[in-house]
């Protein structure tokens, strides 16, 4: 298993990956060797193309991550995870909304649940889910970084095109 730490703009992000993908986006704390297992090593060799899309993210360049992806969890929270990705770049759904997307109305807690375990925050887009009445609610990352991401994409979106006669 390969880690790294990437510096951008919301902060410090540890990334690990092995062969089959990218598993795990941190946002570290201080103390964050504490969280490092002693089988990882510091190398990059599987962190290249992660690397360089989330730059391009950042940059506000990129808005869709193209990458092997190697997240593990439950049934449940797969499901979930796979719809985060549905989202569109810039917008954002309420927990019941992504409920409703998986087939299960009335999970919108289990829903939350899952959001939080996302191991891959930023590519699974877990930021772009917010409270029903509009108001940002929990994100690993902190909600500060919630709202720098979310107006990121915001500010990077594609503007509608206008359609000629409307």
């Amino acid at each position: 298993m390969d880690y790294d730490f990437l510096d951008t703009p919301i902060g410090r992000l540890l990334l690990v990956a092995d062969e089959h993908g990218l598993r795990h986006i941190d946002f570290p704390a201080p103390d964050q060797d504490a969280r490092i297992e002693p089988h990882w090593r510091r190398d990059r060799r599987h962190l290249g193309a992660a690397i360089e899309q989330l730059e391009a993210y950042f940059a506000g360049a990129l808005r869709a991550f193209d990458l092997a992806l190697a997240a593990t969890g439950t049934p449940f929270r797969c499901k979930v995870w796979d719809e985060l990705v549905r989202i569109p770049y810039g917008e954002t759904i309420s927990y019941g909304e992504l409920a409703r997307r998986i087939g299960d109305p009335h999970a919108s807690r289990a829903v939350g649940a899952a959001n939080g375990a996302n191991p891959l925050p930023i590519i699974v887009p877990c930021h772009r889910v917010i409270g029903a009445s509009g108001a940002l609610t929990g994100f690993g990352g902190g909600l500060p970084i919630k709202r720098w991401l979310l107006e990121h994409e915001r500010r990077h979106a594609p503007v509608p095109a206008f359609a000629l006669g409307a």
